[in-house]
């Protein structure tokens, strides 16, 4: 089965789109210092919903992907080759699915700091564990 024609590609092609010409809409305004206040509100809004959904499209498409990677050991070297390493990407893909439960929440958190700071003017003092 052709992962690219998985929902979860189109998902995460459009958020990521969308999210890109939203971020360097902001920055070329920003630069032009003629940022209009619609561009600055779908900067820091607009990632409250389209985060997760773009980090479930990624994670849909990697989980879909597995079958195949596992089966046709694609990127993958085993032992005995001539560099002495071994590298599993079906082990790899995994861990990458897992890590997106640490990272997510602190990224995602980040962002949300970011926002109160710029559209509220809040001054967010971070605290010394």
């Amino acid at each position: 089965k052709q992962i690219q024609n998985e929902e979860s590609v189109v998902l995460f092609l459009v958020v990521w789109t969308v999210t890109e010409i939203t971020r360097y809409s902001f920055y070329t305004f920003s630069l032009l210092h003629l940022l209009p206040y619609f561009i600055k509100w779908a900067r820091y809004n607009l990632f409250i919903v389209l985060y997760p959904l773009g980090v479930a499209g990624e994670i849909m498409t990697i989980y879909a992907a597995l079958p195949y990677v596992q089966k046709s050991g694609m990127f993958s070297m085993r032992l005995p080759n001539k560099y002495n390493v071994s590298f599993d990407y079906y082990i790899f893909l995994i861990l990458v699915m897992i890590s997106y439960i640490p990272l997510f929440p602190q990224l995602y958190f980040h962002m949300l700091r970011q926002r109160r700071k710029v559209l509220h003017g809040e001054v967010i003092v971070e605290k010394d564990d």
